[in-house]
């Protein structure tokens, strides 16, 4: 079926099982899927998609805003034109373009940028922590659904390598998030409370990470 939102159809799958309840998300290619139990009308599913038009809105928002950061290469927050020029060697930026003697130079470049940004703010902020923490383990990966994860079992923080996509007081506060799970393993508000003392900010960014 379709659906129509502010002038533009979109496709809709809804997926039948046995559910108690009804869940309503947008895939990469904005297609909206709807998982719902065998008993939901048509009239309903219509009804469920009017009464969230403004959720559909924003999670169609934000996958655009996703794919525009994968389809284009971002540097600390800046966009940046890839030029390759095969008679240079080094990687060399201006203010709209960088400059690659080929994209898998540009690839290594990056990744040794991550490892080396990534350390230096580590090592940055865990000394500014009062409370009694381990020094852990940096770990680095890509990941779809969290910026950073706190492993207190091999006393490790692994964080998501998109985040040299950003400005760098985005890697800041993960890095201070991450930190404070070695104080309070959860959400509490003592975790937050934790947290705010070291990025008072810290509001600003999860919503700027959220969008």
């Amino acid at each position: 079926m379709k659906y129509e939102i502010n002038g533009v159809l979109y496709d809709v799958v809804v997926q039948k099982k046995n559910n108690k309840n009804t869940y309503l998300r947008v895939k990469d290619d904005l297609t909206i899927l709807i998982t719902t139990n065998f008993f939901t009308s048509r009239r309903s599913i219509l009804k469920l998609l009017k009464d969230h038009e403004k959720d559909l809105i924003r999670m169609m928002d934000k996958k655009c805003k996703q794919k525009e950061k994968e389809e284009n290469f971002y540097y600390l927050g800046k966009k940046y034109d890839i030029i390759i020029v095969s008679s240079i060697d080094q990687i060399t930026f201006d203010e709209e373009f960088i400059f690659t003697p080929s994209k898998e130079k540009l690839e290594r470049w990056l990744k040794q940028q991550v490892q080396q940004l990534f350390q230096e703010h580590l090592d940055t902020w865990y000394p500014k922590f009062q409370e009694k923490i381990p020094y852990p383990k940096l770990k680095i990966r890509k990941m779809k659904t969290r910026w950073g994860v706190c492993n207190r079992r091999d006393l490790s923080v692994t964080l998501n390598f998109n985040l040299i996509k950003y400005d760098l007081s985005a890697l800041d506060y993960v890095i201070v998030h991450e930190l404070s799970h070695f104080v309070h393993f959860d959400h509490s508000k003592e975790f937050w409370n934790t947290v705010g003392k070291y990025y008072p900010e810290y509001k600003k960014i999860t919503k700027m990470l959220k969008e």
